[in-house]
């Protein structure tokens, strides 16, 4: 790098005397590979505090003379400096402060290389360097360029230390990751791309720390407490929504996605980042938590702060912090909007992001992941953001500590309150305490499958419905039920799943029921269907049915109801649930018993193949043969396949039919090419005029080679 004399202070001597700078090497290759920062950037310098990394300066007519001249560098962020002396290895050395240190070999004719190293605990930034050359009767300073310091995960002072290097390869190294969505009975994955090497990413990033309200209102204090992880996670956890600040993203769940990007349509970073940025900082639309989840995880990880997204299954929203949830059932088994002025609800699946650092502000104890949630649900402090939360905390259930950890305990923890409801008395309530936070999922090191987090964040006794859940089946039944006259119950009622059905196969739920009383009843079953998105109530309800039964003491009968797929096909989309409930009434004592489940439909899949396999070369073209066939029994009108993958194709590709015959296939050949190494995602969707909401995805990960 070309250097520019900054400022000049001649006391005496002559030009001809003095040592002058003629050009800097940042080395920026060798220190990008030492610092395990090679494709962060392409435009700066990037290095890891705590370690030592090289500069090259090349002098004009002489060499530096050490013995008459003193070579001084000097670090600026914002209004803060700090001058370095530039000493010879083993003269000095103080992990406290900046150091510049020359290693035996270093000196030649007329060059030298310098070893800058910072702190530990230095602020995460983009600072300017300078060089001095000093001697009793003159000075020269040149500004010689830029870097950005980041966190150091490999180092064991640093706040952010990881001790296995297969940990910091998944959780800060790793452009592609999994979101795990849908219901506990049916788990989907959804590829990530966090794509923190693609152009631009990183100093997006450092825009989203300089745009914060923390740094617009105090520069300086700003900068000083950046050194802290604790810190920089909730200045970007606020920072990614958009609700209170400058912050990425605009959260929407409901209604028209018109003006901006459906949630779903979502498969990368990347994309949002450069938007945000190239539009001085308006907000991207639309995220939900899975957006803000991923795209926190990537502003984390280029930050250098191991980071994972997590989902909860069946997570509380709990805003009274009574750890109870309420919900509402018609006698006749519809679950209804909220008549009361709480707004608690369970989403069927909530995700967030945990952060791995050091809490020296609550101990040793409270080392490790922490939870770090930006989808703007409850406030903080003033501002919508939620933690760091450690997850030991919330498993010991140590609710004062620090940050949020009552709203996130709730999360995983909360107990259900199912209340039957008849001209606005309760003549029905169950409680369940095992439906909140039934698995925790993220995904495994170097591998697709998942990893179980539920034992680490519920007490003994609370997780024992993850081994269930992993069948694709499952059982709920009433629990502490009363009914109105406060009798104990002695009628059983649990409903089954029997088997998560893929689009185009009937429903089928079984529904059991058990008298324990010592006389005969006459009962009324009613079971009905409604359709929901994962974090919203049920909406219309397409599908129900009811008899009379008669049962003997002691009896149990076992009830088979099938939903064919056209009571379902036109209402249901690729992304939504079914709630299926059940009410017992009991004809002459009038009790009632509930019992109820959601899942979610088994998509039709799109089919993605790539000549050559999945291991692509950089600025090499490749074909993709992309195909999807109708599994349904009718014909779909208006298809149309769509393909796209950013850094791989520009746009949308498109191939259309008018009419989609059951068995017939719509195909559709696209080349892509990479220009950037890294992992990319292609993806394929199809969609059609039969039902327009049913949007059916694929994901397919390419592995970009350098040549």
């Amino acid at each position: 790098m070309d250097c520019m004399q900054h400022t000049r202070h001649n006391i005496a001597g002559t030009d001809n005397d003095h040592c002058r700078l003629k050009y800097v090497n940042l080395e920026v290759h060798e220190n990008h590979v030492s610092h395990e920062t090679l494709g962060l950037s392409g435009r700066h310098l990037v290095v890891r505090r705590g370690k030592p990394f090289k500069l090259t300066l090349l002098f004009r007519s002489r060499a530096w003379n050490p013995h008459s001249e003193d070579l001084v560098l000097e670090v600026w962020l914002g209004g803060l400096s700090e001058r370095i002396p530039v000493h010879f290895f083993g003269e000095m050395s103080d992990s406290l402060r900046w150091t510049a240190q020359i290693y035996p070999g270093d000196m030649h004719r007329q060059s030298v290389t310098v070893h800058l190293c910072s702190p530990a605990l230095s602020s995460v930034a983009l600072y300017d360097l300078l060089v001095h050359i000093e001697t009793a009767w003159d000075k020269r300073s040149y500004a010689v360029g830029s870097f950005v310091l980041l966190c150091n995960p490999w180092l064991k002072d640093d706040a952010v230390y990881m001790p296995l290097d297969v940990q910091i390869q998944e959780y800060v190294k790793s452009d592609l990751g999994l979101v795990y969505m849908g219901t506990h009975l049916n788990i989907c994955k959804r590829p990530w791309s966090f794509g923190q090497y693609e152009p631009g990413v990183l100093e997006a990033c450092l825009k989203l720390l300089q745009v914060s309200p923390q740094h617009l209102r105090d520069k300086q204090k700003d900068y000083v407490r950046r050194a802290d992880p604790v810190y920089l996670s909730r200045v970007v956890c606020a920072m990614v929504n958009s609700n209170d600040d400058l912050g990425l993203l605009e959260g929407r769940w409901e209604g028209s996605y018109r003006g901006g990007v459906r949630p779903t349509e979502w498969s990368g970073s990347a994309d949002i980042l450069h938007r945000w940025l190239s539009s001085s900082c308006c907000p991207v639309r639309y995220g939900q938590c899975w957006v803000f989840a991923s795209v926190l995880c990537t502003v984390m990880r280029v930050l250098g702060i191991p980071s994972r997204v997590v989902t909860v299954f069946n997570a509380a929203h709990d805003t009274n912090g009574n750890l109870k949830i309420e919900e509402i059932y018609s006698t006749r088994g519809e679950k209804c909007e909220k008549v009361s002025l709480s707004r608690d609800s369970i989403w069927n699946f909530h995700v967030w992001v945990e952060c791995w650092m050091r809490r020296p502000d609550l101990g040793p104890g409270f080392d490790g992941w922490q939870v770090v949630d930006p989808t703007p649900q409850e406030k903080s402090a003033g501002i919508f953001c939620c933690g760091p939360c450690p997850v030991v905390a919330i498993q010991r259930g140590c609710l004062g500590v620090p940050y949020d950890t009552s709203f996130v305990y709730a999360s995983v923890d909360a107990d259900v309150v199912r209340l039957i409801m008849r001209d606005g008395l309760v003549v029905g309530r169950t409680v369940d305490t095992q439906w909140v936070g039934q698995l925790i999922y993220t995904k495994s090191i170097g591998s697709d499958r998942p990893e179980n987090l539920t034992q680490a964040y519920k007490r003994k006794g609370h997780a024992t419905a993850a081994v269930n859940a992993q069948h694709r089946m499952c059982k709920t039944q009433s629990l502490s039920l009363s009914s109105p006259g406060g009798v104990a119950p002695n009628l059983e009622v649990s409903l089954q799943i029997e088997r998560v059905p893929s689009a185009g196969e009937n429903i089928c739920v079984c529904v059991t029921v058990t008298n324990r009383a010592s006389h005969r009843r006459v009962l009324v079953e009613h079971l009905n269907a409604q359709l929901k998105q994962y974090c919203s109530s049920p909406q219309e309800c397409f599908w129900k049915t009811h008899r009379e039964l008669h049962i003997q003491p002691g009896e149990v009968l076992t009830l088979h109801h099938a939903i064919p797929p056209s009571e379902y096909e036109s209402v249901l989309a690729g992304e939504d649930i079914v709630n299926v409930a059940v009410v017992i009434k009991d004809v002459r004592t009038k009790e009632r018993v509930l019992a109820t489940e959601e899942f979610n439909i088994i998509s039709p899949q799109i089919t993605i193949e790539l000549q050559g396999g999945d291991s692509v070369q950089m600025r090499k073209e490749y074909t993709v043969q992309v195909s999807f066939t109708n599994t349904f029994a009718k014909a779909l009108s208006g298809a149309v396949l769509t393909v796209e993958g950013s850094g791989l194709l520009e746009g949308k590709h498109q191939t259309r039919t008018l009419l989609l015959q059951p068995g017939h296939s719509i195909e559709k050949k696209v080349s892509i090419m990479a220009a950037s190494p890294g992992t990319k995602l292609l993806m394929a969707s199809l969609s059609h005029s039969s039902s327009p909401s049913a949007v059916t995805r694929s994901f397919h990960r390419v592995s970009v080679l350098t040549a």
